[in-house]
Parts: C-alpha cells; sequence; structure tokens
C-alpha cells in the first residue's frame, strides 16, 4: 500500500479483501472520492515515469551528462549511472548523502555534490521533516531549504552550500553544448530555478527535464506555479520539460 492509501479507509479503497471475494465498499464521502482521486492521479504519474525513465536510459550514452537533483538515496542515480553516462547527483542532506557515497563513491562516472541547488550562491538553512529524529532515511526525502512547508520542524536544521543552478547548467552546456537530462526533485526549492530558466530560455539546450513540483505543501505559492505550468506547456512539448514527476 502506497502512503498515499493512507488517505483511505481500507473499505474506501475500492478493493477485494484479501480474505475473500467481497468488494469492499467504494467511496462514498467527498473527501474518501477527492482521497482516490489523487491517489489515482499519483499512481498514473507514477507509471508514466518509470517508462520515461526507461525510454531515457536507453537513450543516454557514454559522454552524456545527466544531472540528479535531490539524489537522497541515489535511486534514480543508480540507473543513470548504469548508461554510462557521466552523472552529477546534488544532495544536501548530510544523513542522505552519506548513502549516496557509500553506492557510488567507487564509480568513475558519477560526481557527487554535497550541497543545495537553488537561485544564488553561498549557505543556506535546510530543514529537515518532524519525524526525522525516527525514521531519518524515510524523512530525509522531505528536506528543504524553503520556508513554510508541511510538518517541517524548522528547528532542526543544518547549514549547507548553495549552488546556483541555472548559471551551473549553462556552464555545462557551454563546455559540452548540452545536457542530456536533468530530473528535479528538490521539495520547493524548483519554483525557483524554473522560472528563472523559462526566463533566460535555459531549457533550449537541454535534451529533457523532469521535476517534481510542491505546489501541495507551499500554498502561498500556487499562483506561481500554476504560471509556470502554463508557460512550459505553452512553450514546449511534455517529453522536453515535463512537471508531473513523482
Amino acid at each position: 500500500m502506497s502512503d498515499k492509501d493512507e488517505d483511505l479507509p481500507e473499505e474506501a479503497t475500492g478493493r477485494r479483501s484479501r480474505k475473500g471475494n467481497k468488494p469492499r465498499v467504494l467511496p462514498s464521502t467527498p473527501e474518501e472520492v477527492d482521497a482516490l482521486v489523487r491517489r489515482q492521479k499519483r499512481n498514473l504519474r507514477k507509471a508514466w515515469a518509470e517508462g520515461y525513465l526507461t525510454a531515457v536510459t536507453a537513450m543516454l550514452r557514454p559522454g552524456d551528462l545527466a544531472v540528479d537533483c535531490g539524489a537522497n538515496m541515489g535511486v534514480v542515480t543508480e540507473r543513470l549511472a548504469a548508461t554510462g553516462a557521466d552523472v552529477i547527483a546534488f544532495e544536501p542532506d548530510p544523513f542522505a548523502f552519506k548513502t549516496l557515497e557509500q553506492k557510488f563513491g567507487n564509480l568513475p562516472n558519477v560526481t557527487l555534490v554535497n550541497a543545495a541547488v537553488g537561485v544564488g550562491t553561498g549557505t543556506v538553512r535546510l530543514m529537515r521533516a518532524d519525524n526525522f529524529g525516527d525514521n531519518p532515511e524515510g524523512a530525509s526525502v522531505k528536506s528543504t531549504i524553503l520556508d513554510g512547508g508541511r510538518r517541517i520542524d524548522a528547528e532542526n536544521s543544518v547549514e549547507v552550500p548553495l549552488i546556483d543552478f541555472p548559471s551551473w547548467v549553462q556552464q555545462q552546456i557551454k563546455a559540452r553544448g548540452e545536457v542530456a537530462f536533468v530530473k528535479m526533485d528538490i521539495e520547493g526549492a524548483e519554483l525557483d530555478i524554473l522560472e528563472k530558466m523559462h526566463a533566460e530560455q535555459g531549457f533550449v539546450n537541454l535534451r529533457c527535464l523532469v521535476a517534481e513540483t510542491h505546489e501541495r505543501k507551499f500554498k502561498d505559492l500556487r499562483d506561481r506555479y500554476k504560471a509556470l505550468r502554463e508557460a512550459v506547456a505553452e512553450g514546449y512539448a511534455p517529453g522536453k520539460v515535463n512537471l508531473d514527476w513523482i
């Protein structure tokens, strides 16, 4: 059962019981229906993302550059590295970064960067989830540099380096001609980056980019997310710039 299933009582999932053939009761309240719709949409995005990543890894070759922003425990980094492409993985959380070092520290085509990506340079406060102490591996995926996120304990934070990602991408393009693939899952920090890249035509020399957006976690930013989605959809095919990564 996914974490999204927790939004629904068992009788509202519409699944058959493991102990018999009697169907469970379908959702009946607006809240249960809404939760079911959200879960189904997420399942579709997950299936799309898995297929998309399979296609991406099929086209990557040694000498290509693939970038994993928010690498966390390295699930995507591992698949990218197996292609032989050059992989640069950014992960700001020191706990998660140790796992990346254990997994990929000896791979010559993987470069690990213990830093947050954003707009600007210097240092920034990385805030962790309120359950980080109980489950650091599971909770580290929620670590964010953006204030106001749900279930974030601002008191539990660490200072980390910040890299200006739009500028960094342009440096890579200048050196290589293009960046083959960018995956971005950085808990809200994607908004500033994507807005700037769009304004500066920064997607043109990317073969493809996928990002998970976090408007549900940052309600005050929803209008900006909506405007970004509309602008990206108007300017680029979904196979080149897609904001529905899981």
